[in-house]
């Protein structure tokens, strides 16, 4: 009995006040999308350098349907972003980043080694957490 009560104490309370709530889930949400988007660009080691590449530059090497699919993959941030409540200007800024990243990786080698340098889903989850840290936005 005693063990059980001294692990109870140990726990963080949880947040009092509904904003404290807002925020707790929005650092969660943020925090998977950070795991989420090193996933797609950053995630498997090229041997022999320090460069990394992701999911979205290995799927994008496949000729045409690649590109689309890291596209459809990309999306998702932008979808979590908009249920978290970020402005239609870091929308904009980050479906541009996802469009250009499409875009140049149509371009056969050229565009594949954009998709490994690029890493357009990290600067959208950096687009976010700016936007949290400077507007405390709010969900819709």
């Amino acid at each position: 009995m005693e063990r059980s009560r001294a692990a109870t104490e140990r726990r963080a309370a949880p947040p009092a006040t509904r904003r404290e709530r807002e925020a707790a889930v929005d650092e969660a949400a943020v925090a998977e999308l950070r795991r989420y988007a090193r996933l797609l660009d950053a995630s498997v080691p090229i041997p022999g350098t320090r460069i990394r590449m992701g999911v979205d530059s290995i799927v994008g090497l496949v000729p045409g349907v690649g590109d689309a699919i890291g596209f459809g993959l990309s999306l998702w941030i932008i979808y979590r972003a908009r249920q978290l409540g970020a402005s239609r200007r870091v929308l904009a800024r980050m479906l541009s980043n996802v469009g250009f990243e499409t875009l140049v990786g149509t371009v056969p080698l050229v565009g594949d080694a954009f998709d490994v340098w690029f890493h357009a889903n990290r600067r959208n989850v950096d687009l976010l957490e700016k936007h949290i840290s400077e507007s405390g936005f709010r969900r819709r």
